[in-house]
């Protein structure tokens, strides 16, 4: 999850994107669009220019990586973390047993 709260819902930005990408002919420039519309939504201009920039890498109108592919490698991410931290104790966990095998040993 985000560290933020979402405070738009997805159909709010779906519209206002397709509002700006269906409307900068109309304004001087696709910024001026934007800040036009984030007016009307009540968000600020840089988010909407964000929620813009990332419709169109998901629809591959622009170079980058898909919303899709960076949730799944922040899932590959977390679960190699995780799969590091099981196999540091259990390094560690081997580590104690041989010892206490050899105290064991030894003590005989």
């Amino acid at each position: 999850m985000s560290k933020t709260t979402n405070k738009y819902s997805p159909e709010v930005r779906e519209r206002a994107v397709r509002l700006v990408l269906d409307n900068q002919g109309q304004h001087e420039s696709r910024w001026s669009a934007i800040v036009s519309i984030s007016s009307k939504i009540g968000c600020a201009p840089q988010t909407l220019n964000e929620w813009v920039k990332k419709a169109e890498v998901d629809s591959g109108r622009r170079a980058g990586i898909p919303t899709e592919m960076a949730e799944k490698m922040k899932a590959l991410e977390r679960e190699n973390r995780e799969l590091k931290q099981a196999n540091e104790i259990l390094r560690k966990a081997s580590a104690y047993f041989a010892q206490a095998e050899l105290d064991r040993r030894s003590r005989t």
